[in-house]
């Protein structure tokens, strides 16, 4: 899988996917919005943590740095 996210990206994607496991895990919130929450919050934390986003080549975006 080719790289396509950049760090701020990452980041980003971190910190929504921690939020959002932490309204799961705190029961913030109930019912659909539960699972809802938890998988998109686990699908951040993995697209995060391997730098890559399946939707980006898609969308045709590419976030990560260009080596020369």
């Amino acid at each position: 899988m080719e790289k396509n996210t950049g760090t701020f990206d990452r980041i980003v994607r971190d910190v929504i996917g921690i939020i959002l496991l932490y309204a799961v895990a705190t029961g913030m919130v109930q019912g659909i919005a539960l699972y809802v929450a938890g998988i998109l919050g686990l699908l951040m934390l993995i697209t995060a943590a391997l730098a890559c986003c399946p939707l980006y080549p898609v969308l045709k975006i590419n976030t990560a740095c260009k080596s020369k």
